[in-house]
């Protein structure tokens, strides 16, 4: 994955990268200096968003059913 296609996809999930770094625990500084060179976005970043897609898409299904659940 490089930076640009990190990018879209934060902002499709709409997640900030503070938000992103607040989640994983990383710093700040050190996702900014992902580059598609000598520092390129890890590896498990990619399956990392992903799952968080999965996960806030369940969580946004689970709020609807429960809506109509009595």
């Amino acid at each position: 994955m490089d930076k640009k296609s990190f990018d879209d996809i934060l902002k499709k999930l709409n997640l900030t990268r503070q938000q992103f770094c607040e989640i994983t625990g990383l710093a700040y500084s050190s996702v900014s200096n992902w580059n598609d060179k000598s520092k390129p976005v890890p590896s498990w970043v990619d399956s990392w968003l992903e799952n968080y897609e999965k996960g806030k898409t369940l969580d946004e299904l689970l709020n609807l059913i429960e809506k109509y659940r009595k």
